[in-house]
């Protein structure tokens, strides 16, 4: 459910309020039953769940499509908070949590997480810079990437959640490598695209136009794409960043590479808002979640769009039977891969 004082009920309840929707998988919504109940009130929703008390984070199996755990030792939250606190971090941490352990067990097929607030995380005492950070950790993965999609649009990171001064810190060749290599493999066995087209932005402007704005581009970012090409990988680059995403949209490529977060989430923001969904590559579990924060500023009115959420729990289901049909003929991916 993620932060409890933002919009994650209301996205959450909205989604799932469509029975197309909820007939298309069983959903466990870790969360709490209060802040769901509120929001299905304010959107005149009749409730669509069935409630189990939280204990412990263990499952059991349900013969309901919505199964809300409760975390009701949270309730003390009510629905007055709007802003990042200390038990919001602490309830939205425990979510997460134990979501991850059920999907490192085999129990669940794959997660939606909705919003969380990183103040709130930080204020009880967690330290990670965002979801990405967390499940990488919790399922021991070493290379992961942040992808998003939506639109004519998909975008993978080169770094994260970095201060634009912490780049020169962070960026190296292997850090522009890997969302490479994974991104190429997501799009081959996620995307269904059998050879798929990359283009990788530059750091500076025009693409440091033969070393005129910086050498990044040489010493670090054409290393990266020579390496992959190496390995077969359709890529090139490095291509000016304020022009490449619009060939990218007319469909020149399948996916763009970025430098940094918001060389690649504002083209992606500005062109599919409501629709985008962010997908973490190279974990051994699904994980999706929609492309919007926690907006504060318009819970409990009934404004928030279900759209980003709504797209993020379809990809989800999506990748997750794509998964299980790969577990019963694994040489597909293979086969497809040689095309």
């Amino acid at each position: 459910m993620g932060e409890p004082a933002g919009i994650g009920p209301e996205v959450i309840v909205k989604a799932l309020s469509d029975p197309v929707l909820r007939h298309k998988a069983h959903f466990i919504i870790y969360g709490m039953n209060e802040l769901l109940h509120y929001a299905a009130d304010i959107a005149e929703f009749d409730v669509f769940w069935w409630r189990d008390q939280y204990n412990g984070g263990r499952l059991r199996n349900y013969p309901h499509d919505v199964v809300v755990v409760d975390y009701d030792q949270y309730s003390m939250l009510g629905t007055a908070i709007r802003a990042p606190s200390k038990m919001g971090g602490e309830a939205s941490m425990r979510f997460c949590l134990d979501a991850i352990d059920a999907a490192n067990r085999k129990l669940i097929d794959g997660i939606v997480t909705a919003p969380i607030a990183k103040q709130s995380w930080k204020l009880a005492g967690y330290h990670f810079p965002g979801h990405t950070e967390l499940f990488a950790q919790r399922t021991g993965s070493r290379r992961f990437a942040m992808m998003f999609t939506g639109g004519p649009l998909k975008v993978v990171l080169a770094t994260v959640h970095i201060p634009l001064m912490g780049l020169w810190g962070k960026l190296n060749i292997g850090a522009v490598f890997q969302p490479i290599e994974l991104v190429h493999q997501a799009l081959v066995e996620w995307f269904d695209i059998p050879k798929p087209r990359i283009a990788v932005c530059g750091l500076n402007p025009h693409a440091s136009e033969n070393g005129q704005f910086g050498d990044e581009e040489e010493r670090i970012i054409e290393p990266a794409i020579l390496m992959a090409k190496d390995q077969g990988v359709d890529v090139s680059g490095p291509y000016p960043p304020d022009t490449i995403f619009m060939r990218a949209r007319d469909g020149y490529f399948d996916a763009v590479v970025a430098m940094y977060h918001d060389q690649g989430l504002i083209p992606v923001k500005l062109l599919a808002f409501d629709q985008a969904v962010n997908v973490t590559l190279g974990l051994p579990i699904i994980r999706t979640s929609p492309d919007h924060g926690t907006a504060f500023d318009i819970v409990g009115r009934n404004r928030a769009n279900p759209g980003s959420m709504r797209a993020a729990i379809e990809l989800a289901i999506d990748l997750a039977v794509k998964k299980h049909q790969r577990s019963l003929n694994p040489g597909l991916v293979r086969s497809q891969g040689k095309r």
